[in-house]
């Protein structure tokens, strides 16, 4: 036993080592001109000088971490930020596996390999803390939640600490991403939970034992909900607290209402545009359902005639060893089938090997859940991780215009969970007339979790996040760019940033001010150029007015001699617009929507004007940037 337990003990230690640097695999390979720089650039030149007010508030908590970073060692690289931020999948694959082992009693290996698939199908990249930390309060909280749910016996003070403990993380995380609001809907999991404890109560008879302080089922739900909210008001106004002390809490509300003025130019980002892409993408996938659940009914079928058969047959060992082999045959034809109407791909560069199939595991999640919450011989702790987890799926899409996507970037309970109860599941005894009729279920069952641990393996090798899709032929290096030293990359983007790192170099570009155009925002932190307004001048949730009034301020600090003159760096097309109009943009096989959408871009017109007011001049072109000074 000793032996055993030691074995058992150095492969969990193997496990939390595996966990802990695998998230780390990618820290050194591509750059993305959007998000991932865009971000570092908001961390490192934090405040309502270089950064939109609405983008600053709206994620504070992110960005202060975020600034707390940059003052690591080597944080003034992307190979060090990366380094960081990544951490933080880190301690989210950790988190999930010791509370999924500790007070779940999940199987350590089959926690590892939810983890494992948690950890593979994280697409978003680590530089978006607001994502990341959103994950860790929001696991933090479910914990918490839990163990003061659950550990009621253990006495008041500590059930208090967790209660108001979870209130704390979920206030906290208002300020981490102020669309994490609706994650307070978290509170209907402890209504729920004490709805199924005074449902137990009285089925005992002990619905009327101390009715006073402590027993009854509304006395129960004030108190639960009373420390909840303790502990997220408190969280709220302390830290509102100190934004009003350092920046005013009229800056603060004046940044969150342009950030629900922004719906006007960003239509995605519209509640019900929200909700809308969340609910569309799991009726597409009602497709694939049906298709796979009319397999699953005639197998039953058929397991069930073969079964009726086999009690008037002589052969009936063989009969049943014959539809078993057939099913298995059934069962690789279906994932033919799958692949080859493209539910899913090998092509790992990109979302399609795992969007269908991780929404198919949300949807899998959710039908356990619903199925172990009805079940009467379920444990109500039980029934508690399986209502969490259902709301966790639901509330982590909501708040962003990336539909669903959201949720599968954040399995790290609900990937165990589903493998744990699906392997329970297969492995558990059943009626003798549902044994053979269950053979198929469980049968496609393990095709399918079996198909999305090989998707979800193949995604976390081989994506890496760049504008939105995917890095390829990540083959050279910059070597004149200090942020950017050690970072494998696509040999034609090396070109591009090589050859503008030199212009900036030879011109002492490092700390000038900068307005940067045409979705190429992270430039600012490649170049170590903080922007004069906003870095991603052109996003659609940065108002033209907005940017109307930090243009009028620019001209008139420049106009009073107090601000520099800012340098101004734009994506090609721009220029190329400038020089030849539409003809010189369809000649370079620009694509029409572009094309329209820089014809109409009336905030492209104000930076125009602005260099025509101001003489600006090109002084640099290549195939990616132009710059103007």
């Amino acid at each position: 036993m000793e032996k055993k337990k030691n074995w058992g003990n150095l492969l969990e230690n193997l496990f939390v080592v595996i966990m802990a640097f695998y998230p780390l695999r990618h820290i050194g390979v591509g750059i993305d001109f959007c998000d991932t720089g865009y971000n570092y650039a908001n961390f490192q030149y934090m405040g309502i000088d270089h950064m939109d007010p609405m983008w600053l508030f709206s994620t504070y908590l992110a960005n202060v971490a975020g600034n707390m970073l940059t003052r690591l060692p080597r944080a003034d690289t992307l190979l060090g930020m990366n380094l960081y931020t990544g951490l933080t999948v880190s301690i989210l694959g950790l988190m999930g596996y010791f509370f999924c082992t500790r007070k779940l009693g999940m199987p350590k290996w089959i926690t590892f390999v939810g983890e494992m698939m948690a950890i593979s199908l994280c697409w978003c990249p680590t530089a978006l803390l607001y994502n990341y930390l959103t994950y860790i309060f929001f696991l933090g909280s479910c914990i918490l939640l839990y163990l003061g749910l659950t550990k009621e016996e253990a006495g008041q003070e500590r059930q208090r600490f967790y209660l108001a403990g979870a209130g704390v993380l979920l206030g906290l995380n208002v300020l981490v991403r102020f669309s994490n609001l609706p994650e307070a809907a978290m509170i209907a999991a402890v209504w729920a939970y004490d709805f199924i404890l005074w449902l137990e109560e009285k089925k005992e008879g002990k619905a009327r034992r101390d009715q006073g302080r402590r027993g009854g089922f509304w006395p129960r739900v004030a108190r639960h909900t009373f420390w909840c909210l303790l502990g997220y008001l408190a969280a709220l106004f302390v830290m509102l607290g100190h934004i009003h002390l350092r920046y005013g809490l009229g800056e603060y509300v004046a940044g969150i209402e342009r950030l629900f003025a922004m719906t006007e130019n960003a239509s995605d980002y519209k509640a019900t545009s929200m909700l809308m892409g969340i609910v569309t993408d799991y009726l597409e996938n009602l497709y694939w359902v049906v298709r796979i659940g009319i397999i699953v009914a005639g197998g039953m079928v058929m397991f069930w005639i073969a079964d009726k058969l086999s009690g008037f047959s002589k052969i009936a060992s063989i009969l049943q060893v014959s539809v078993r082999v057939l099913w298995a045959a059934v069962c690789g034809a279906m994932l033919v089938w799958l692949y080859k109407r493209e539910f899913c791909s090998l092509l790992f560069y990109s979302y399609d090997p795992i969007r269908r199939p991780c929404i198919l595991f949300l949807m899998l999640t959710m039908l356990i859940g619903v199925i172990r919450i009805f079940h009467k011989n379920a444990p109500k702790e039980e029934k508690l991780i399986s209502g969490m987890l259902i709301l966790v799926i639901l509330l982590t899409s909501i708040g962003s215009n990336n539909r669903t996507f959201p949720s599968w970037n954040n399995l790290f309970v609900a990937a165990p969970y589903t493998l744990w109860e699906c392997w329970r599941f297969v492995r558990g005894r059943h009626f003798a007339w549902a044994k053979s009729v269950l053979f198929p279920v469980k049968a496609v069952l393990l095709t399918f979790l079996s198909m999305c641990l090989f998707q979800a393996a193949g995604f976390g090798a081989g994506f890496v996040f760049a504008e939105s899709t995917g890095v390829r032929d990540a083959t050279a290096y910059v070597e004149n760019n200090e942020v950017l030293k050690n970072i494998r990359m696509n040999p034609e983007r090396v070109k591009w940033m090589t050859e503008l790192s030199a212009f900036a170099n030879a011109n002492d570009f490092r700390g000038k001010e900068v307005i940067l155009y045409g979705d190429i925002p992270a430039v600012s932190y490649y170049l170590q150029m903080p922007s004069v307004f906003n870095p991603w001048s052109d996003l659609r949730s940065y108002h033209l007015s907005a940017m109307e009034e930090d243009m009028a301020q620019l001209e008139e600090e420049m106009e009073q001699k107090t601000g520099a003159r800012p340098v101004i760096l734009v994506e090609n097309n721009y220029a190329l617009y400038e020089e030849s109009a539409v003809e010189g943009l369809r000649t370079a096989g620009v694509g029409q929507k572009k094309i329209d959408s820089i014809q109409g871009d009336q905030k492209w017109q104000l930076i125009v004007d602005f260099m025509d007011k101001y003489h600006y001049r090109q002084v640099f072109r290549n195939e990616k940037f132009a710059v103007y000074w």
